[in-house]
This record gives structure tokens, C-alpha cells and sequence, in this order.
């Protein structure tokens, strides 16, 4: 197998964010009213049965659904099926899925050879038995095969569970205590990074619940500064150094802002002189970029590797760290006492069902090349929608890194931190990106909050034309001067 990643191209960073510069200082272009209220039709006469299985679910369960991808404008669907390419809900609507679970179902939904070897190991095995599994080993190995640099690796419950492990990992290691992150970027919702989310600049903005002191140590820079990264490690050189840089190598939020090509490297070498670690958080890009992930695709070694999803092919228990088997010596079981030790626990991590997903999902990943498969369906994509953005001359930017493919029609995360209308901006910005994005639910197309599209290897001609016509039919209901 060729095994290529999904990257034809890195794409222009600087026309992105000159675009993007442009699309935020514009009005807001949002759905004529009358357009608007023909697709809320669409829920109410064919999703009677999501809504009113969302209603009787808001008795039991705080806003009616468990999960943040699952709130959708005007309400959530109930899915019943996922297969390949789509999902069907509950009152047996059909609809091309690019929101692919968040990212990690890269071979498609309820992937058929993986599917079975789950069910095997659930016959045989045990979803979870508390000791030692087969599948621990083969998923760890499998890893290391096309990540070189995760030389040793401890599988976990999610990606935000291996975020905060990373951060603990380098404090034990170094023996500092800050952590230094990009601002927008989001690393799960640990207390200490609930730290400039969405937004660069917007520090603590989010941190509801959580005390002041928990992020004292956090700090943020903005994509792609790495002077300001460069300051921030020389103040805390001065207070107790640095104890780890953590970053998406695509960019905050799976490169809706972009970083340049150089910036992984220039990190590294930042990393390097002023004695930090640096962690790639890669639970979107591991294995969708390519097998050997974002650090094999810039050819950067991170120390410290977070991982979500992916790992177990979509499955339960979804996530883990790895990096160099020193710094992960730090979290090894049952050795070493008397030694700092960074405390990990996780009762369900590394059970054998989850374990044997992902090496049979990675394993077919790299046979099959799915990451260069579905790269291919987001170059497609990104130049379909494109076009149909370009020829009714609107602001809206599309631009894609690979399988990952941004639509951007409001600017959202773009708003400044600064601005002392912030607020408002971001209710008015939301809102039109919500009915965007149910406009194109209701023509059958599921995206990641109307702004992201996910491609998988079941991606073909047969979805791309129905995409594209549901983006056409929604663009031309959108307000003109």
C-alpha cells in the first residue's frame, strides 16, 4: 500500500486568514425568513419522532442529549443506523454524514470487518475483565509501527482524559508547573483547560464552575505568534520554567485556524531551548492526516502524543498518550517506588473491546490507505463547494487539509476577544450558522455544527452530488443586498 496522507497541499494560510479578516468585518449573512421557515417544516413534518423522543428525553437528561455534537438547531435527531457513508434517524431519514462521529470514523460508520472482530472479542473475551488483554499489546504496537516517536503508550478512557494525563505526565517529568497553550485551541474540558477556548484571548471566558486558581497556571498565544510563544517561555524561565507546550499541529480546532507550514518546528526548536516538552494533541489528526499522523506529515517529533477516538475505531473508551519512553516511564503501573509517579487510573481504559477496535480499525486504515482515500473525497469537496461559493459571489471561505474541510460563513471563532460587543456578535454569528446548518440537515447532509465537514473512504460520487446540491439549494436562500 502507497500509504500516503490525506494532504494534496498545505493550504494558504495567509489568504485564509485575510478572508477570514474579511468575513468578520462584514455583516452577517445569514437565511431569508421564508427559506428559513421551509426547512424548519422539514423537521417538524418528517422528525416527529426525534422531537418527540428529544422532548421526553429533557425530562431525564439535562437539555435532552448527553453530548455537545448532538445539540442541533431547531432540535437533535435520534439516529438509528449508521452505515458507510450515512446515518438514518429514527423516522428513517437518510442523511450523508460528515460529522463521522467527531473524526474518527475514517473507514465509515459501523465499518463491517471491524464490527466483527468487536463482536468476537465481546463473545469471547468480554467487554472488559480488569486484567491484561491481547489487544493492549497489538494496539500499542500497531502505534508504534507508524508512529515511531510514541515509543511507549497507556491507553485511556477519552481524549480529554489523555489531555489532562499529557499535562500531568510533564509536570512530573520536568518539575514545572506551567503549561502553555494556542489560543482557540481545545484540549478537552479538564479544569486547567477550560482555558481560552474557541476564541483566542478569551482566557477563563467559559470557565464556569471552575476556580480561578485551577488555570493559574495555564497560559495561552495567539495561532501561529511565536514571538509572543518565545516571551511567555522566557517570563516563566524566570518564575520556574515551562513544563510543556501543547498544540494541534493542523491549528486550533482541527485547523480552523490554520498554523503556517513551519510553525511545528518552530515550536520544537522553541521547546528545545528553553528545556519545555511539547505535546501534539492529535485526537483529530492521528491517522486521518495519514499513518504516521500530523508529527509523520511534518516530520517533528513531539514528546508527548495525545490521542481520542481513533484509537478504538470509534468504539467505547476512546483515547490514550504516548511519546518517549522516558518521559512515559512516568506513568508506568505498579514500578518504581519512592519515585514522583504521575497517579493514572481508569478502570474501563485498555479493555479488550475497545483495545481490539482500534488495532483492527488502524490495521485497516493502513491497508486500505483510507487516510489518501478520504483526503481525496475532502479535495472534492472543498472544490465543489468552492465554486458554488464563488459563483454567487459571497464572502463565505472554504478551504480544506485534507479530509478535514472547513466552511466558514459567519467567522464565529474569528470575533476578538477585545471587542466589547463580543457577545452579542457571537449570538447573532451562532444563530446564522445553526439555521445554515439545519438547511442542510434538511436536505439530507449532517456536518459538524454547519461549519466542518468530515470525509471518510465510503465517501464516493454518490454523496459528494447530494452534498453539493443540498449546498446549493441553501446558498440560494441565503440574504443578498
Amino acid at each position: 500500500m502507497a500509504n500516503e496522507y490525506s494532504l494534496s497541499s498545505w493550504p494558504d494560510e495567509r489568504e485564509i486568514y485575510a478572508k477570514m479578516k474579511a468575513l468578520v468585518g462584514g455583516r452577517v449573512r445569514a437565511l431569508r425568513r421564508d427559506s428559513l421557515a421551509g426547512y424548519l417544516d422539514y423537521f417538524e413534518t418528517r422528525c416527529a419522532g426525534s422531537k418527540a423522543m428529544i422532548e421526553e428525553a429533557k425530562k431525564y437528561i439535562p437539555g435532552g442529549v448527553q453530548h455537545n455534537l448532538a445539540f442541533n438547531y431547531p432540535f437533535p435527531l435520534a439516529v438509528r443506523k449508521a452505515e458507510g457513508p450515512y446515518l438514518y434517524d429514527v423516522d428513517g431519514n437518510r442523511y450523508v454524514d460528515y460529522l463521522q462521529a467527531g473524526g474518527p470514523t475514517l473507514l465509515g460508520s459501523n465499518y463491517l470487518p471491524v464490527q466483527e472482530k468487536a463482536l468476537q472479542v465481546i463473545k469471547e473475551t468480554s467487554p472488559c475483565t480488569g486484567l491484561f488483554s491481547e489487544y493492549e499489546l497489538a494496539l500499542a504496537r500497531i502505534i508504534n509501527a507508524n508512529m515511531p516517536w510514541v515509543e511507549r503508550y497507556r491507553s485511556l478512557a477519552s481524549g480529554t482524559e489523555a489531555d489532562m494525563v499529557a499535562i500531568r505526565i510533564a509536570r512530573t517529568f520536568t518539575g514545572k508547573k506551567k503549561i502553555i497553550k494556542v489560543g482557540g485551541a481545545y484540549h478537552g474540558w479538564s479544569d486547567q483547560l477550560v482555558y481560552g477556548l474557541h476564541i483566542p484571548g478569551t482566557r477563563t471566558f467559559e470557565a464556569h464552575g471552575i476556580p480561578a486558581e485551577a488555570s493559574a497556571n495555564t497560559q495561552e498565544f495567539w495561532p501561529n505568534d511565536t514571538a509572543a510563544l518565545r516571551k511567555l517561555l522566557e517570563a516563566n524561565r524566570a518564575d520556574g520554567g515551562t513544563a510543556a507546550v501543547i498544540l494541534e499541529p493542523l491549528g486550533p480546532e482541527s485547523g480552523t485556524y490554520p498554523v503556517t507550514r513551519s510553525f511545528n518546528e518552530e515550536a520544537r526548536e522553541l521547546c528545545d531551548e528553553f528545556e519545555a516538552l511539547l505535546i501534539f494533541d492529535e485526537v483529530v489528526t492521528a491517522f486521518r492526516v495519514g499513518p504516521g499522523g500530523a508529527q509523520g506529515y511534518f516530520n517533528v517529533r513531539p514528546d508527548l502524543t495525545v490521542f481520542g477516538k481513533i484509537v478504538s475505531g470509534g468504539y467505547p473508551a476512546a483515547g490514550g498518550v504516548g511519546g518517549r519512553a522516558d518521559v512515559m516511564a512516568c506513568i508506568a503501573a505498579g514500578v518504581n517506588p519512592g519515585k514522583p509517579r504521575a497517579y493514572v487510573g481508569g478502570t474501563l481504559s485498555a479493555n479488550p473491546l475497545s483495545c481490539a477496535a482500534g488495532y483492527y480499525a488502524i490495521k485497516e486504515i493502513v491497508e486500505k490507505d483510507a487516510a489518501k482515500k478520504a483526503g481525496i473525497q475532502g479535495d472534492r469537496l472543498a472544490a465543489g463547494l468552492k465554486a458554488l461559493v464563488e459563483e454567487r459571489g459571497l464572502p463565505f471561505v472554504v478551504w480544506n487539509t485534507g479530509s478535514i474541510v472547513h466552511f466558514e460563513m459567519a467567522g464565529l471563532m474569528y470575533l476578538s476577544a477585545a471587542d466589547p460587543d463580543i457577545v452579542p456578535k457571537i449570538g447573532e454569528r451562532k444563530r446564522a450558522v445553526e439555521e445554515f446548518g439545519a438547511a442542510l440537515t434538511a436536505k439530507g447532509v449532517i456536518t459538524l455544527a454547519g461549519s466542518r465537514l468530515y470525509t471518510s473512504m465510503a465517501d464516493g460520487d454518490e454523496t459528494l452530488a447530494q452534498t453539493l446540491a443540498a449546498f446549493e439549494h441553501a446558498l440560494d436562500s441565503i440574504e443578498r443586498d
